[in-house]
């Protein structure tokens, strides 16, 4: 309300920070609080407004609290730095990175960058890489990684990770994208689980389903009709000790005869990663206990 024409008509200016009527132009107030959101830009190469900087993460060497010179040759003030200034900053930078290059930031460093390539060829969620990244920074800490391949531990914590996390992927797709031996990622494995003292859950093969199902294109119904199914199986115990991709794959095959629905196990053999020898044989396990109970 103004004090002076009684109206209320105040108007705030942010650029001043005053408090202004806009009937009669007194100044109400010369410090006026700033409500509006602080946009800064932290990156020359960002586009847009940001609130803030980058989040944190673990699946970056240095959690992303390390500060870098930036590479705009330019002062607070937005103006272009001169040729002896640039000079003196382009020296700054190179060893701003070479102080940053300590031998336990370059292991956690060239892990990292693997995990980024194996989070786009696997399609992985943010979640599955922060976690795959908290094992490894465990395995470091503990000293497992000396005198072992980095990539053989990372993958062994990539599959604990999506295990823990509920991601269908296969130890055989993991370890054929990565291009490393199964023996290699399996010794790794062991050592991580024992000596991190991991539990690992068993994998849901209902989820199992559902990818596969999206592979070969398997109509909604089918798979609604498969997902009953593995239910029922997993009430009756049927499904334990058996690997949860054939298990999927054969409940699949069983659904697309029900519903009459023309998939061959050659296909769904091909999106499970297994033999149709597997398919086959969870199929006769199937009907054989179906007729003894």
């Amino acid at each position: 309300m103004c004090s002076l024409c009684k109206r209320d008509t105040a108007v705030a200016d942010p650029e001043t920070g005053e408090m202004i009527c806009n009937n009669c132009g007194i100044v109400l107030s010369e410090k006026a609080v700033e409500t509006r959101a602080e946009w800064r830009i932290f990156d020359v190469e960002q586009s847009g407004r940001a609130r803030a900087g980058a989040r944190t993460s673990l699946a970056q060497h240095d959690m992303g609290l390390a500060t870098v010179i930036g590479r705009a040759n330019k002062d607070a003030s937005g103006n272009i730095l001169n040729s002896e200034m640039r000079s003196s900053i382009s020296r700054l930078r190179i060893w701003d990175s070479r102080t940053q290059l300590d031998p336990s930031d370059r292991n956690l460093r060239v892990a990292f960058e693997q995990l980024h390539k194996l989070k786009s060829k696997l399609g992985l969620s943010d979640a599955v890489v922060e976690k795959t990244a908290y094992i490894y920074r465990k395995a470091f800490e503990r000293k497992f990684t000396r005198g072992r391949s980095i990539s053989s531990m990372l993958v062994a914590c990539l599959y604990i990770a999506c295990r823990d996390m509920g991601a269908p992927r296969s130890f055989k797709e993991i370890a054929a994208i990565s291009n490393l031996r199964r023996k290699d990622i399996t010794y790794s494995y062991r050592m991580l689980i024992l000596g991190l003292d991991i539990k690992v859950p068993l994998p849901d093969p209902a989820k199992c389903i559902v990818r596969i199902a999206n592979k070969v294109k398997i109509s909604e119904k089918t798979k609604r009709l498969a997902l009953e199914k593995m239910g029922a199986l997993i009430m009756t115990e049927i499904s334990a000790g058996k690997g949860p991709m054939g298990l999927a794959a054969t409940v699949l095959y069983l659904s697309c005869l029900n519903n009459g629905e023309s998939i061959t196990q050659k296909d769904l053999a091909e999106a499970a990663g297994v033999t149709e020898v597997t398919i086959r044989n969870r199929v006769r396990d199937l009907n054989s206990r179906a007729r003894t109970a």
